[in-house]
């Protein structure tokens, strides 16, 4: 029978990775402009710290999603290499095993190790990977996927803040860009509730509450350190 269900979390390895980078990208930009600009700093001293921001932050989005997701590969891989040793080496064990599995799940004993057996003869290795490891093909780690969708998303959200540079009068800088950055941000959780099938607007009042308060806390610092007279 066809499978025509849609499940959202097929989504979840790129989701993860767009919502962390576009956040990231809209709350350490804005956050670094409006401290700058509480400081007193000239519009191009601003808008150099915003480009420099994004740039910078793009990359080490980008280079701390791969090598963490890679981390995290290499764990799966070295738990998928000792278990298709064991399969090799002991295969009756391990059917038991599944079967157990099974049976904490709800089967009786003898349907427990029937359905273990069937699975171990069409593919051991997926069946023990997805039952006993928890991994699967939809969850497992993709490092490049992640690491260029961060870096993507995180460039397109510290964009955001970089336009109201350029577009907005210094003197109105600071409230335009807590504005548009919390509508932004706003927007993202939206976004991210509806591709995730969440609630949305738990989702936007999470990520724009915690943006607030890094951009707040920001331009607090920027005040009280600042440059100018």
């Amino acid at each position: 029978m066809r499978h025509t269900e849609k499940h959202r979390v097929l989504r979840i390895g790129w989701l993860r990775a767009a919502v962390l980078g576009a956040n990231d990208g809209i709350v350490s930009t804005a956050s670094l402009v409006l401290g700058v600009a509480a400081a007193g700093a000239g519009s191009s001293t601003i808008m150099l710290t915003g480009v420099a921001g994004l740039v910078a932050g793009a990359m080490s989005m980008a280079a701390g999603e791969y090598v963490s997701v890679s981390s995290q590969a290499d764990v799966e891989n070295a738990d998928l290499d000792r278990e298709r040793q064991e399969l090799a080496t002991d295969p009756l064990r391990e059917t038991a095993e599944l079967a157990a599995i099974y049976v904490k799940r709800g089967l009786d004993k003898a349907l427990a190790s029937q359905v273990a057996s069937q699975l171990m003869a069409f593919d051991a290795l997926a069946t023990h990977a997805r039952d006993e490891l928890g991994i699967s093909s939809t969850l497992t780690a993709k490092p490049l996927q992640a690491a260029l969708t961060s870096a993507a998303t995180f460039s397109v959200g510290a964009a955001m803040p970089l336009l109201v540079v350029l577009l907005v009068p210094a003197s109105l800088l600071v409230w335009a860009v807590t504005l548009s950055a919390l509508v932004s941000l706003g927007l993202l959780g939206a976004l991210s509730a509806h591709a995730g099938g969440a609630a949305i607007m738990t989702a936007s009042l999470r990520v724009t509450f915690w943006g607030a308060l890094a951009m707040a806390m920001t331009a607090l610092v920027g005040s009280l350190f600042g440059v100018a007279a």
